[in-house]
């Protein structure tokens, strides 16, 4: 189970990404309350949420939120946060939420947009503290290019949150095209970039997006 995030924005100006691991109880429940989130759009500092089911863990779902900056996102969670939220309550277990900052884009021109994608790759890498730059640079330098030019791989994005966590997030048209990726090119790109030797752990899922979660 993920703690609530202590966290602390490392980049003035930067996106902030807000991810939720939810146990739901409630199916019928989750999905009714979900609706009421589209008050969402009214908030200043919104950018988008989208998000779905996972598919190697049953009755889990993954959301993910996009705001202006820690500012907006604090001042939602002081305000309205908790009454949209009680159209909800009783029909999950809270798994956990993290915080990241977008660092850089997964091709250029990251939009939080979800109508197009039917499947989202979610990593996160713990780094070693003394590789960190080095994970960077190769994100960048490696794997950053070879996901922008994989067939059906509409846009993604790399965040850091606290400490040497860091999210990649990307989005795909297909899970058949997400496969033939993962076969071509995920062993050859791991050794390229040196990955065993950056990371202590990665742990990471597929999510199948459910269109009427989007905002």
């Amino acid at each position: 189970m993920w703690p609530e995030a202590l966290f602390q924005p490392h980049y003035d100006g930067a996106v902030l990404v807000k991810w939720i691991r939810c146990g739901v109880l409630d199916r019928p429940g989750f999905e009714r309350g979900q609706r009421r989130w589209a008050a969402l759009r009214e908030q200043p500092g919104f950018r988008g949420q989208g998000g779905g089911w996972s598919r190697s863990q049953p009755g889990v779902a993954h959301l993910f939120a996009f705001w202006d900056g820690q500012r907006a996102y604090d001042a939602f969670m002081a305000g309205p946060h908790d009454g949209l939220a009680t159209a909800q309550r009783g029909t999950f277990e809270m798994l956990g939420t993290r915080l990241f900052e977008h660092r850089l884009d997964v091709k250029v021109g990251f939009e939080p947009l979800f109508t197009d994608a039917d499947l989202l790759r979610v990593a996160l890498c713990n780094v070693r503290p003394d590789r960190v730059d080095h994970f960077t640079l190769m994100q960048q330098r490696v794997w950053n290019p070879a996901m922008a030019g994989s067939p059906g791989m509409l846009r993604g994005l790399f965040g850091q949150g606290d400490r040497d966590d860091f999210l990649v997030l990307s989005m795909w048209d297909s899970s058949t095209e997400h496969g033939k990726y993962r076969e071509s090119a995920v062993s050859r790109l791991s050794e390229r970039a040196e990955l065993d030797d950056d990371v202590l752990s990665v742990a990471g899922d597929m999510v199948d997006v459910v269109p009427t979660w989007t905002l």
